[in-house]
């Protein structure tokens, strides 16, 4: 489900709440008309203490009128106490069902979050809620009082003052589901950033050793610029709620002033006018701006908590236990599979990647050809989650390529090896959580082909110069450590370039007879795609797949490539006679 289906199953639930709650609704109406009354009076008693009073040389009759604005404050005050209480009852059910549902996923589904939800999201809602309620609430009672009295007053002021007002309420409302979505997106983005930065800041060692700056510049640049997109398009949609405010609130008062000659004219009294503008200033304009900035900023932000409350799956969390012993689909995930992935590296650059799908099983063998710059390292740091797709979808064995889980089932091995001062035996368990025994260690020595280069060293444990070993053996060492990793997934960008072709086809068999192993090499010999069960010949949007014989047939440009990785041979000397 989307964000703004389920921002819409939220409204809908919310209705229906409301809906089954009439009778506390019906209380609530009933207390808002003291308020509406008291509304009605600030403006209606002193036009008349103006005009039947002041005004006419009637001190007392002034007097009168202002204490029974006084006597309507009074009353209003006893509404609004009443109204306090009828919003309890209708707030804290709210605030019992959304605890039951956090302590019954707790127990039942081990939920981390359950503490955080308990003590402080749930009472976000709680409070949320009811300051939507007052909001909206002292809105209708005001605005509805407001317009009463500008029309006992005289209906000439009424229609100075309603249209505006309308005008400015419907800008407003018209904003509020676009503006949601807009806050929503820049909280999604901003979270975005900050995993993006924490992934950056906890792992700039591996970016520096593998030479990946760049990309992973690139790639952060990205998730910043959505970031700064998003912000810059809530703060215009918020532009406009302030038009809206000014529209409905501010406008009335200059066109009351405006039109005052004209409407004194037609027989609107000076404690008229007055009383109109006590009406805008006291109770219209501060009324739209609660409800602008109330329901503005509250709404989306209930929406958003009920939504992390009641739909947790929908915002990324982890899934529950009962979720967890799901018993599996029969058919295993695809160890990648690529769905119309298109990657540029910028808004003006064409497409390096464009419209590519490609599904790689369980086992598989891929093989990534074509010219130098087409692309290939590109897909690696896509598939490797180093760089952000500007379209289409990675997954990792039925994960997002750029989820946390999917660090754990893949490996990159990139063309620049990263070997660190220390033992052979610290480097190759790098990506092993807990310490390797010695028999996996040899194990794995033995089979990438890097035995030669562990006995001349003195062992496993015996200090190693990064400085003093060729770039093949650095490689070696890398390809072990990789082989060591138990990721399901082993991707090879042109990481045996500086093998012999006896030593990288040894490394790639390795790779692809792991249990349960998939690999992808970036080939830079012809050997390398013969062995690949599959070759993937990139080139832009003619980019086609298939197997080393099919793509003789079927793809210039393979054969082409096939052609410049054959040694040619020499021409044979003709005999003597």
């Amino acid at each position: 489900m989307t964000r703004a289906g389920t921002a819409h199953g939220t409204y809908r639930r919310g209705a229906r709440y409301l809906l089954g709650r009439r009778a506390v609704l019906a209380r609530l109406a009933a207390w808002s008309v003291l308020e509406a009354g008291q509304t009605f009076l600030l403006g209606y008693a002193v036009a008349r203490a103006l005009d039947d009073g002041f005004l006419a040389g009637q001190a007392g009759v002034g007097l009168l009128w202002l204490g029974g604005a006084a006597v309507g404050v009074l009353a209003g005050a006893l509404g609004t106490a009443r109204v306090y209480a009828a919003v309890a009852q209708l707030v804290e059910p709210v605030r019992d069902v959304l605890l039951k549902k956090v302590v019954e996923r707790g127990v039942r589904d081990g939920d981390g979050g359950a503490v955080s939800r308990l003590t402080q999201q749930v009472e976000i809602a709680r409070d949320t809620f009811a300051g939507l309620i007052m909001v909206a609430r002292t809105f209708v009672v005001t605005a509805t009082g407001a317009l009463v009295g500008l029309f006992s007053l005289a209906p000439t002021l009424l229609l100075v003052v309603a249209p505006p007002l309308t005008a400015g309420v419907a800008l407003f409302l018209g904003t509020l589901r676009p503006l949601a979505r807009r806050q929503e997106e820049f909280l999604a983005a901003d979270e975005a950033v900050s995993a993006r930065l924490g992934a950056v800041c906890a792992g700039l060692r591996d970016v520096t050793a593998a030479g990946a700056e760049e990309p992973t510049a690139a790639s952060a640049g990205t998730v910043i610029d959505a970031g700064r997109r998003t912000s810059t398009t809530l703060a215009r949609w918020s532009v406009v709620r302030v038009v809206a405010l000014a529209v409905g609130g501010q406008l009335p008062l200059l066109l009351i002033l405006a039109t005052a000659p004209w409407t004194l004219d037609r027989g609107v009294t000076p404690g008229a006018l007055v009383g109109a503008i006590a009406y805008v200033t006291q109770s219209l304009l501060p009324a739209l701006q609660s409800l602008v900035h109330g329901l503005g900023v509250g709404g989306s932000r209930l929406v958003v908590v009920l939504r992390r409350l009641t739909d947790p799956y929908e915002t990324g969390e982890r899934p529950t236990l009962a979720r967890a012993f799901t018993p599996a689909p029969t058919t295993p995930a695809p160890a990648l599979e690529i769905s119309a992935l298109t990657f540029a590296y910028g808004p003006g650059a064409a497409p390096v990647v464009d419209g590519l799908d490609l599904t790689v099983p369980q086992g598989g063998h891929l093989a990534v050809v074509g010219p130098s710059g087409v692309g290939k390292s590109t897909l690696a740091g896509l598939v490797a989650g180093l760089l952000v797709p500007g379209a289409g979808e990675v997954r990792v064995c039925g994960v997002p390529a750029r989820a946390q889980q999917a660090v754990e089932r893949r490996v990159l091995i990139p063309q620049e090896a990263y070997v660190f001062g220390g033992g052979l035996r610290a480097n190759l368990g790098y990506l092993r959580p807990d310490p390797v025994p010695d028999g996996e260690l040899h194990a794995a020595a033995e089979a990438i082909g890097l035995a030669p280069l562990l006995e001349r060293v003195g062992g496993l444990d015996a200090p190693v110069d990064p400085a003093a070993l060729s770039a093949g053996e650095r490689q070696l060492i890398a390809l072990a450590r990789a082989w060591l990793a138990r990721a399901p997934l082993a991707v090879l960008d042109e990481a045996t370039c500086h093998l012999d072709p006896v030593a990288e086809a040894r490394a790639e068999r390795a790779f692809a007879a792991r249990p349960g192993g998939t690999l992808v090499v970036v080939a830079h010999r012809v050997s390398s795609a013969r062995r690949a069960a599959r070759v993937l010949v990139m080139d832009g949007r003619r980019t086609v797949c298939g197997s080393h014989e099919d793509l003789l047939d079927r793809s210039p440009l393979y054969r082409d490539l096939a052609g410049i990785w054959e040694a040619p041979r020499r021409p044979s000397l003709p005999t003597s006679p």
